[in-house]
């Protein structure tokens, strides 16, 4: 009798043991409420986002053309319909992001809250299958989001994008879109793809495997330095729309210094213009 006694608390011990060091149960995840997540890796989870950041699609300015398609290529997937994986690439603080959570709330708005907006972050690639694995149990579509995305020397975190977006055994769900921004039109440095195409002893090869990631992506859209003109039409957007009071010819000759100030013309100067306008002006961007 003592013996069973023994081997029924050295039973306990041990369980208790395993129930210490195994890790807890994930937390449960309701995809049904909601319009906007952001991917958490480390600990697999979707954390939920009260209020997204973005700006109305009429003050997107000078980006007429791909706003245009991006819009209509994301009414398509909110719908069920077929659709494509979206790179928005080029000029630095033309708009890239805020025009994919504009067309979020664009699409939301006239579809009942029907799209969800995924953030991933850059360094978080490796996990998109995991992540993948969760979403695809919903009824509901998803864009992955991934602002700012680009790869560095060694990194091959790209293989993992590569087989979401347009291969492996499973493929890409059919309720997931991936939307990606980046600088670089092929995703790296140009320098890298120079080194390549320098150093290998079959060149063409040796640049396919890196660039044809950027191939994964059937909508290419390019945003480019933008002209003085639309540089101070975007300004007007904000002025109509925040009510900020200053007279045009002011307004003209502040712009183009704030500029000069800057080294250059873009949608994020405009708006830190507007920002110093408001402040001065004490105006409320709301």
């Amino acid at each position: 009798m003592s013996t069973k006694k023994e081997i029924l608390k050295q039973l306990t011990r041990i369980a208790d043991t395993l129930d210490r060091v195994a890790p807890p149960p994930p937390p449960q995840m309701d995809l049904e409420s909601g319009t906007a997540f952001v991917w958490e890796a480390d600990e697999q989870i979707l954390r939920q986002v009260a209020a997204v950041n973005h700006v109305a699609m009429g003050m997107l300015k000078g980006i007429d053309q791909v706003k245009d398609i991006l819009i209509d290529n994301t009414l398509r997937f909110a719908r069920g319909y077929p659709a494509n994986n979206a790179l928005l690439w080029g000029a630095r603080g033309m708009g890239k992001s805020s025009l994919v959570k504009a067309v979020h709330a664009l699409v939301n708005a006239e579809m009942d809250n029907s799209l969800v907006l995924v953030e991933i972050h850059r360094e978080d690639i490796p996990s998109l299958p995991d992540l993948l694995r969760v979403l695809q149990g919903s009824q509901r579509r998803f864009v992955l989001y991934c602002d700012d995305l680009s790869f560095d020397g060694d990194d091959d975190t790209y293989k993992s994008l590569k087989t979401v977006l347009d291969g492996g055994l499973e493929g890409r769900p059919d309720n997931v879109l991936f939307y990606a921004t980046s600088n670089r039109r092929h995703l790296m440095r140009r320098d890298m793809i120079e080194n390549e195409r320098s150093t290998a002893v079959i060149p063409s090869e040796a640049i396919e495997e890196k660039v044809s990631l950027s191939d994964r992506f059937g909508l290419w859209l390019g945003f480019h330095s933008c002209s003085q003109d639309e540089y101070l039409d975007m300004i007007r957007g904000y002025i109509d729309h925040y009510n900020i009071p200053i007279e045009e010819e002011e307004l003209h000759r502040e712009a183009i210094e704030w500029t000069r100030t800057r080294g250059s013309r873009s949608g994020r100067v405009a708006w830190q213009f507007v920002q110093e306008l408001a402040g001065r002006t004490q105006t409320q961007l709301k």
